[in-house]
């Protein structure tokens, strides 16, 4: 029996353990990596090749979405599922719309997961129940036309919402020119792009806009990615 191989991408150690932990009892189920940001998702998704990735949303140098739409325009073939605590409307319809082949919530049982990657490796979608029944009350042709399903609602490139992030986290030029491999005057240079192409000025805005977009949400405090 051939196994389903499966990559695991969380920047918390204990969700990627306690993942790790429930999918060796599957027989047909193999981790082949562990990513602890969307950046690593990303190389390892190129380097292992799995069937299926379980891919958070909050993550940082690299949010969950643009991970996956990195990594499913490169090898189209995998599936990616999403794993998160949370969801709105806004976020699953843009997974949805760049191919993500599930969305599952953190508390989920062990059944519904193995259940997930199954269905995704033959070729279905899976979702949580709950999103499930709003797909399926919501009017095909309205959802097929929804903007909120196209990357035209981030309004940037991957690379531009990889700038935005990095900032909207507070990193400075120097650090984003580090995790990016690129020059600072670069990075000065992207800076001063989005802020002409967004007509915003200062670096508050861009994280407002970071939030407005859902590249990252301010969560009790604290800055989460999705």
């Amino acid at each position: 029996m051939k196994t389903i191989s499966v990559l695991l991408a969380d920047d918390h150690n204990l969700v990627r353990q306690g993942c790790r932990a429930l999918l060796c009892l599957a027989k047909d189920i193999e981790v082949v990596g562990e990513a602890r940001n969307g950046r690593e998702a990303v190389l390892m998704t190129k380097q292992h090749r799995p069937d299926v990735v379980l891919m958070d949303l909050s993550m940082p140098l690299l949010n969950g979405l643009v991970a996956t739409q990195q990594i499913l325009a490169e090898l189209p073939t995998t599936n990616v599922i999403i794993l998160s605590g949370y969801s709105d409307d806004a976020s699953v319809d843009r997974l949805i719309g760049i191919g993500a082949a599930g969305y599952l919530f953190k508390h989920s049982s062990a059944e519904m997961l193995t259940q997930a990657i199954r269905e995704v490796h033959r070729g279905n979608r899976f979702f949580s129940p709950s999103i499930m029944r709003r797909l399926e009350n919501q009017d095909k042709e309205s959802v097929t036309a929804d903007g909120g399903r196209s990357n035209r609602g981030l309004g940037l490139t991957p690379r531009e919402t990889e700038v935005v992030q990095l900032i909207a986290e507070s990193h400075a030029n120097k650090q984003i020119a580090a995790d990016l491999g690129i020059s600072v005057k670069t990075v000065q240079k992207h800076r001063q792009h989005l802020m002409n192409k967004l007509h915003i000025h200062d670096t508050a805005g861009l994280t407002r806009y970071a939030i407005a977009q859902g590249i990252i949400i301010a969560n009790s405090g604290r800055t989460a990615v999705i």
